[in-house]
């Protein structure tokens, strides 16, 4: 293996967790509105439910400040390292474009965080999370 397809391969891994933060954080959000609806016990376990808002905070605090996430950054320089075309802005809003054909000034992608970010918050109203020291199943809380 050369060293521009360790950068390559490395630059693919960073986009593999990238899409999983991804997923996790738009999956989450819509899990947490049919949770509430439904009430789904396991919505309420506390690691879920503090690192969904962490992911989704940073996310749109970044949008806010008009920084870009640093994996994207770090993806970046990896593909520019292994000579492989780079892509400029956001993460997101790249893939939007290359799968949809959708382009996206940057407001839009603030207040869809911003929106996501609210739902979130607003969720722990609707669903709140069991404390970390609760010693009982999720099935006991519905």
């Amino acid at each position: 293996m050369t060293v521009e397809q360790g950068y390559a391969l490395a630059a693919d891994a960073l986009l593999l967790i990238h899409t999983l933060v991804v997923l996790f954080i738009s999956g989450g959000v819509i899990a947490l509105v049919l949770g509430a609806i439904w009430r789904w016990p396991w919505l309420r376990n506390p690691w879920f439910r503090y690192l969904h808002l962490l992911a989704i905070g940073v996310v749109a605090a970044q949008a806010w400040l008009g920084m870009l996430c640093p994996l994207t950054h770090w993806e970046i320089a990896l593909r520019d390292q292994a000579g492989e075309a780079v892509y400029a802005g956001s993460f997101v809003g790249h893939w939007l474009e290359s799968l949809l054909y959708y382009r996206a000034p940057p407001w839009v992608f603030i207040a869809l965080y911003t929106l996501v970010g609210g739902v979130t918050l607003a969720s722990w109203r609707w669903l709140p999370p069991r404390p970390f020291n609760a010693n009982t199943s999720d099935k006991e809380h519905t």
